[in-house]
């Protein structure tokens, strides 16, 4: 038994070896490739190296929102302090219990109008419509029966009248820029059909006029680790992916979209928890199978900055919802994997999110109980598993350091010490503490996910810090 379990423990280690050198090599490249770009990207804008023009596309921005009334004033008011020429502001209330509709209509003056909406993509009937003129643009407010964020974003592309759209999340605040630069792809490629942009935690900023006037990280520990997780998640796959057309992911809180193709290929499905990511697969698979040209961009410095849960429960919540989001998209679309047709997206992308985003989880969790059995029964050398532990959260926390200073430089944010202290000091708290904790919820997220899937799951938010 004790051999039989020696060859076990064997197999275990050169899996490991060879998967965590596989994922090690993949971060190592990316942050190296995404820091770079940030840097070329700095390095032009300080040059004016790049063309100035008058050039625009009408974009309509969408902002679900379910039970959003803390935070739907200040997103909306941050996105009439836009730096765009034609855009409009479209909020779709997905049956909110509180007073989201009345905050928005005692705070724009709004009115009822009787307004025809033509249901292109499927969604629930419409309550009731109201419209503002009063402002700086125009500011429409639908108040719908509940279907979930998906059924919201449909609802919202009948609703949107410029043949662009981009999707905000109720508790995300713009950049004052940012939708200037997201749509920069699109009018440097007509073959453009989505682009996404970054996302920051806001928690702890203060923003005035779509600027951050004033930079801290987060008070709490919790947040502080997100910030980390996010600069090191958005440098570490998307600016690579985005060099061969291969992102499968923008996320829903920020991205761009052209309105007749998503409406040609079903609009959002309302039956995933995934909605952003199940969309952006679809759009691939579509446009490979109508053999439409077609390029999916991210770019680096059209940023939105958004809450993130403060406390670990809301966390749990929404990596779970995260994780079966990403599940059912993988699902929904297995024939991609080692798929010809679909090229690098088939064999880069969809094999990254399935081996080091999907089985991670169980992967890691595996990785942990095999080596209590082997201290169980003595056959494991703990000198070189301590060493083997603290290079990988060194490497790991090091690569996280180089997306966190690089995001801050290239974007010219003022460091306060003490943050970097934070920043130092939690960086690989993040990497061996948060990152199991994060590996369990995310494991054990599909047990019974099918009996919650159309529920938004509801996570504390906070008033955004607007000047």
């Amino acid at each position: 038994m004790r051999d039989f379990i020696q060859f076990f423990l064997l197999c275990v280690e050169y899996f490991f070896i060879l998967y965590m050198i596989g994922y090690s090599s993949f971060l190592f490249l990316s942050v190296t490739v995404g820091s770079s770009d940030l840097y070329a990207a700095k390095r032009r804008n300080l040059l004016k190296n790049e063309l100035a023009n008058d050039y625009y596309v009408p974009v309509s921005i969408l902002v679900p929102a379910h039970n959003e009334e803390v935070t739907i004033e200040a997103t909306v008011r941050s996105l009439l302090t836009l730096d765009y020429r034609l855009y409009e502001i479209v909020v779709v209330d997905d049956g909110s219990t509180d007073d989201t509709a009345q905050v928005l209509q005692n705070a724009f003056h709004m009115v009822q109008v009787d307004r025809p909406i033509h249901r292109r993509v499927r969604c629930r009937p419409a309550v009731a419509v109201y419209e503002t003129q009063t402002e700086k643009v125009p500011i429409v407010l639908v108040r719908k029966e509940n279907g979930g964020k998906a059924d919201a974003l449909n609802m919202g592309i009948n609703v949107a009248r410029y043949p662009y759209f981009l999707c905000l999340d109720a508790d995300s605040v713009l950049q004052y820029d940012s939708l200037e630069k997201i749509v920069r792809p699109v009018l440097e490629d007509p073959n453009v059909v989505a682009v996404g942009g970054t996302v920051r935690p806001c928690n702890g900023a203060e923003i005035e006029n779509g600027r951050v006037v004033r930079y801290r990280m987060p008070r709490k520990l919790l947040p502080c680790m997100q910030v980390l997780e996010y600069d090191r998640s958005f440098l570490a796959s998307r600016i690579l992916f985005d060099r061969f057309n291969g992102n499968i992911i923008i996320s829903g809180a920020f991205g761009l979209f052209l309105k007749s193709v998503v409406i040609d290929a079903g609009g959002y499905d309302n039956t995933t928890m995934g909605e952003d990511m199940e969309l952006v697969v679809k759009l691939h698979v579509y446009c490979r199978e109508t053999n439409r040209p077609y390029r999916i961009r991210y770019v680096t410095d059209a940023v939105c900055w958004t809450q993130v849960p403060e406390h670990m429960g809301d966390l749990c919540k929404q990596r779970r919802r995260w994780h079966i989001g990403l599940f059912q998209s993988m699902m929904k679309y297995r024939n991609i994997l080692a798929n010809p047709k679909y090229g690098a997206v088939s064999f880069v992308s969809y094999f990254y999110f399935l081996f080091y985003e999907l089985f991670s989880p169980y992967i890691e969790v595996f990785g942990v109980l095999t080596t209590l059995l082997a201290f169980a029964v003595d056959l494991i050398n703990v000198p070189f598993m301590v060493l083997f532990f603290g290079i990988y959260v060194a490497y790991t926390a090091i690569l996280s350091l180089t997306a966190f200073f690089a995001r801050i430089h290239t974007i010219d944010l003022k460091l306060y010490p003490s943050d970097l202290v934070k920043a130092v000091g939690l960086c690989a708290v993040e990497v061996s503490c948060l990152r199991f904790v994060m590996a369990w919820v995310r494991m054990s997220a599909l047990i019974g996910y099918r009996k919650k899937k159309d529920t938004w799951g509801r996570i504390q938010r906070q008033k955004i810090q607007l000047k």
